[in-house]
């Protein structure tokens, strides 16, 4: 499969299918789509499946492209302005925020993944549920802001704001730590953050989806 990522802040992926190739995607993504392009929803890998990409953020049934009688483009965006990031699964898995994952190629698994550490769960603002994506070939991945990714040696640790980390290769751990009370009170950034250890890639956003909609609640009407 043929890809670009284009735009800057409001990106989505071009992909060209060949006959015989199949883009899945989350439901509602599409942008445009050539012609020759068939789109269909399906409960891939059964009810369960579905059940547990729910859970995880995703849609319930994916929606599957592929193109007949030649090549045939779709076009596909997140629901926020932001970044699309492509990974080659076929290096690793990835353990990924909730709703991150946009697309992939078909042998690409969307499961469960749950986090480690109770304090995570409690204070490291993505709650108990994440994304597993795991598998072969190409999968697409979109979050609010700009990315910065970080490539950790093993046992170098990055400390993250909360709720700012996107998406880390499986092979990097992850646990909270805490700022001090003192920090939490006039430091502005809560009581916690999130510590991420190598080895691996980490992928960390300049601004969350919830940072975004309080910045733009202050400047709308509200009623008396």
């Amino acid at each position: 499969m043929k890809y670009t990522i284009t735009g800057s802040n409001l990106q989505y992926v071009n992909a060209e299918i060949q006959p015989g190739e199949t883009l899945r995607s989350v439901a509602g993504a599409m942008v445009s789509m050539s012609g020759n392009v068939d789109m269909k929803s399906k409960m891939e890998g059964g009810l369960l499946a579905g059940l547990k990409r729910s859970l995880s953020g995703s849609s319930f049934m994916l929606v599957n492209f592929t193109a007949a009688g030649g090549p045939g483009t779709v076009s596909l965006a997140g629901n926020a302005p932001g970044k699309i990031l492509d990974i080659d699964m076929g290096k690793g898995s990835w353990i990924c925020q909730k709703t991150a994952y946009l697309c992939s190629e078909e042998n690409v698994d969307v499961d469960l993944a749950f986090q480690k550490k109770l304090g995570s769960i409690f204070f490291g603002g993505e709650g108990l549920v994440l994304q597993k994506l795991s598998g072969t070939g190409m999968a697409f991945i979109h979050a609010c802001g700009d990315f910065n990714i970080v490539d950790l040696a093993p046992g170098q640790v990055l400390k993250v704001s909360t709720s700012n980390a996107v998406a880390w290769e499986e092979g990097v751990s992850y646990d909270i730590a805490s700022l001090g009370i003192k920090n939490a009170l006039f430091g502005g950034e809560g009581l916690f953050v999130t510590t991420l250890t190598g080895p691996g890639k980490v992928v960390i956003q300049s601004m969350t989806l919830h940072d975004l909609a309080m910045c733009l609640y202050y400047h709308m009407p509200h009623g008396d």
